[in-house]
């Protein structure tokens, strides 16, 4: 491979290895319950065609999978491997249940050594080049072994499998109907590693059809539909922050030809909330799924209920089985939303929201902002406020759940 990958790789390791192990530290993983195990093996496939990416490619298929079945990819987040995907994400017990296929993308050390997907390398995350190309040859592979309906491939991932995600969706939404990035970040928000460290704490400031331009610059030419996107987030996520969701949202909405004003929000279990936008058809094109008080992590819920997946592990968080919900928005469950605590219409927004003013020190405390390196951020927004003091003072007004912005002047 070439040596400024390696070496770009290299770097990225090492401030991602710090920020994991921060976060870590600080996560605590709820009490693991069992969950429903897959009833058959991961399958390692060695030869797949052209693999410019050098990844690996690993299958679960189900017993008496039906012909047309659909099609998921999934790819693992930093420091984590197909196994653990496989094992704790829940997509193999619904592979299980629904008759779907699944491959499971693996990353090597010799890619990066903290084993993440190269997102932001544009030589490796764009259409016909490096990893992006050899995720496209594991498609290919399992449509001409497995009869798979070439209209129902999918694709999803964790932080930077979540960000690989979103640019494979852009790269190739000739394959790729619809797709999900949990913890993930903006299509081609980064094309170094500094961009990328920005792209994962800070507001980028752009605005929709700037967003919608990347996407559309990823495929010069193409006039075809562009895959749905199911987007988790968690509230209290300070790896890649929560804006980063909000900036998904921007983009595909605007892809879609969409206004960012919701269709219709449903509270879900777990803390979590889906916010809905439809077309002029009433087909949902984005759902922005928000959980609250929730880190860096894939959310899960063990148990054997229908609507229950996965297993607790590193990076695997027990809230709501995002895997069944994105299952269900992909249309391989069922039709429709799942049946919500509640619902509404969402009405329009309004520029008005609870406002409260404080020093940056007691907006800390009360958990409308958190502080990095001595400086205060509103949650959410993660606009910067100054120091962390008692002395700097903020007016912060409240726009969604645990999502604020700096309103000095404004309430």
């Amino acid at each position: 491979m070439p040596g400024s990958r390696v070496t770009l790789a290299h770097g990225a390791a090492a401030l991602l290895a710090v920020l994991l192990s921060a976060l870590l530290a600080v996560t605590a993983l709820r009490t693991a319950r069992p969950a429903a195990a897959a009833a058959g093996p991961l399958v390692q496939v060695s030869s797949f065609g052209s693999n410019p990416g050098a990844l690996a490619m690993y299958t679960y298929t189900p017993a008496n999978l039906p012909a047309g079945a659909a099609l998921v990819v999934a790819l693992h987040g930093c420091t984590q491997t197909a196994h653990d995907y496989f094992t704790h994400s829940g997509w193999a017990e619904l592979a299980d249940r629904h008759h779907f296929a699944v491959v499971f993308a693996q990353q090597s050390s010799a890619n990066h050594s903290s084993l993440c997907f190269n997102w932001y390398t544009p030589a490796e995350d764009s259409r016909g080049v490096g990893e992006a190309a050899s995720v496209k040859s594991m498609v290919d592979h399992q449509k001409s072994h497995l009869s798979i309906d070439p209209a129902r491939v999918f694709v999803t991932g964790l932080s930077a499998g979540g960000a690989m995600t979103a640019n494979l969706l852009a790269d190739y939404p000739d394959v790729f109907a619809a797709g999900a990035t949990d913890s993930g970040l903006p299509t081609q928000c980064a094309t170094t590693l500094t961009q990328a460290t920005s792209c994962q704490r800070n507001n980028q400031n752009l605005t929709p059809s700037q967003w919608a331009a990347k996407v559309k610059n990823s495929y010069p030419g193409y006039t075809g539909r562009y895959p749905r996107i199911a987007i988790w987030q968690g509230s209290a996520d300070y790896t890649v922050y929560p804006v980063n969701g909000a900036e998904l949202r921007d983009q595909w909405t605007a892809v879609h030809g969409l206004s960012q004003t919701p269709s219709q929000t449903l509270t879900l279990g777990g803390g979590a909330t889906e916010t809905i936008y439809r077309d002029g058809a009433g087909t949902a094109q984005v759902a922005l799924f928000s959980i609250a008080g929730m880190g860096h992590g894939t959310a899960v819920d063990p148990g054997a209920g229908p609507d229950q997946c996965g297993s607790t592990g590193a990076y695997f968080l027990d809230y709501i089985c995002s895997s069944y919900h994105t299952a269900q928005f992909w249309g391989l469950i069922g039709t429709g939303s799942p049946t919500p605590t509640s619902t509404a219409p969402t009405p329009t927004p309004t520029p008005t929201g609870p406002c409260v003013t404080a020093s940056n020190y007691a907006h800390t405390s009360a958990g409308r902002a958190h502080q990095l390196s001595g400086k205060a951020y509103a949650n959410g927004s993660n606009q910067d406020m100054g120091l962390w003091n008692t002395y700097i003072t903020h007016t912060l007004r409240q726009t969604g759940a645990d999502y604020w912005v700096i309103a000095d002047g404004q309430c």
